[in-house]
């Protein structure tokens, strides 16, 4: 990075506090399609979120303020200012790390939303796995009409990659055996690792046994996918788990092009897959080319294998069955 530390974390800090945006407004109002949406892809199938008394998810409260493809107005430039520093001293990678998010008010359909965002705060400089940066934490307060409905904090770090640093000393090791153009040549990138809490370790345990194991709620018997401290038909806490058989058909799907990352190697189609217990899950579609993948395409579960120098990592992936068009 350019600069010592504590000066450019100075410099940072300066814009705490500052507006990163003001007086934006949602460009539709709360409406039922994109409540629908939301429940379907979720598997939510709470009946307060449908009906003439519905109110929205809490959890799409971010989604009404998303200035899709062709973005917003209201940001400042506080707010690019502060990025173009974090750029110029070399932090041009950002990853999200964490949002958080409190309810005041339900959302109703027909609502129209405002927003104001703030830069509540800077980090001082951090050295993760990924490399050494600034958590960058922003507020948005989210209204309707004089009405705070809710609050949400964004926070990403904004770093310089150390793969950079990895790969060179992977280079320097491969002088001597291997002339400059093969020199680090097949040298394996890092996979990112799923954030495992106290929420979904038992997920993750079975995968690492090679089980897709489902939470089911002992008073509804509803199953559920991702795992939730609580069941989203009754509210109720309690649940066991159900292995899955693996049999499923791709429900919709996404074919990815961009971003280039060195663990991926784009195009390539990740699915949303439904299970036969009658929840969804995301993740790749193999076994078929990226444009072949189809609605309704069956999907086999199969777990793969990734070995790199953070020790090996298991994940589900879906196998396609039987003949592709």
């Amino acid at each position: 990075m350019s600069g010592t530390g504590d000066e450019l974390g100075a410099r940072l800090k300066a814009y705490e506090g500052r507006a990163a945006a003001v007086a934006g407004t949602g460009k539709d109002r709360v409406n039922e399609p994109m409540i629908r949406h939301w429940c379907e892809a979720m598997g939510d199938t709470d009946p307060a979120y449908a009906g003439p008394d519905a109110i929205a998810p809490p959890t799409m409260l971010q989604a009404w303020t998303m200035g899709g493809l062709s973005g917003h107005t209201g940001r400042t430039e506080a707010y690019d200012e502060l990025f173009d520093l974090l750029d110029e001293a070399g932090c041009t990678s950002v990853v999200a790390t964490d949002c958080e998010q409190e309810y005041l008010r339900p959302l109703r359909p027909g609502d129209e939303i405002t927003f104001d965002a703030v830069i509540e705060s800077v980090s001082d400089r951090k050295t993760t796995k990924l490399g050494t940066g600034y958590f960058v934490t922003t507020r948005m307060d989210v209204r309707v009409g004089q009405d705070l409905a809710g609050t949400h904090r964004f926070r990403i770090l904004k770093y310089a990659p150390a793969r950079q640093k990895q790969q060179g000393k992977q280079d320097g090791k491969q002088d001597g055996k291997q002339d400059g153009k093969q020199s680090g040549k097949g040298a394996r990138a890092r996979r990112p690792r799923p954030v495992v809490n106290r929420d979904n370790a038992g997920f993750w345990e079975g995968v690492e046994q090679h089980r897709l194991l489902i939470q089911r709620c002992t008073d509804c018997g509803t199953p559920r996918h991702p795992w939730l401290p609580g069941c989203n038909a009754c509210g109720g806490p309690d649940w066991d788990t159900v292995e899955a058989s693996g049999e499923g058909t791709v429900y919709s799907y996404v074919v990815i092009h961009h971003p280039p990352f060195p663990a991926f190697d784009p195009p390539y189609a990740v699915g949303l897959v439904e299970l036969a217990e009658g929840v969804r899950i995301v993740s790749n579609v193999v076994g078929v080319p990226y444009d072949k993948v189809r609605i309704g395409l069956p999907v086999r579960l199969e777990f793969q294998r990734y070995d790199d120098e953070d020790g090996p990592l298991v994940l589900p992936v879906f196998r396609a069955q039987g003949g592709v068009g």
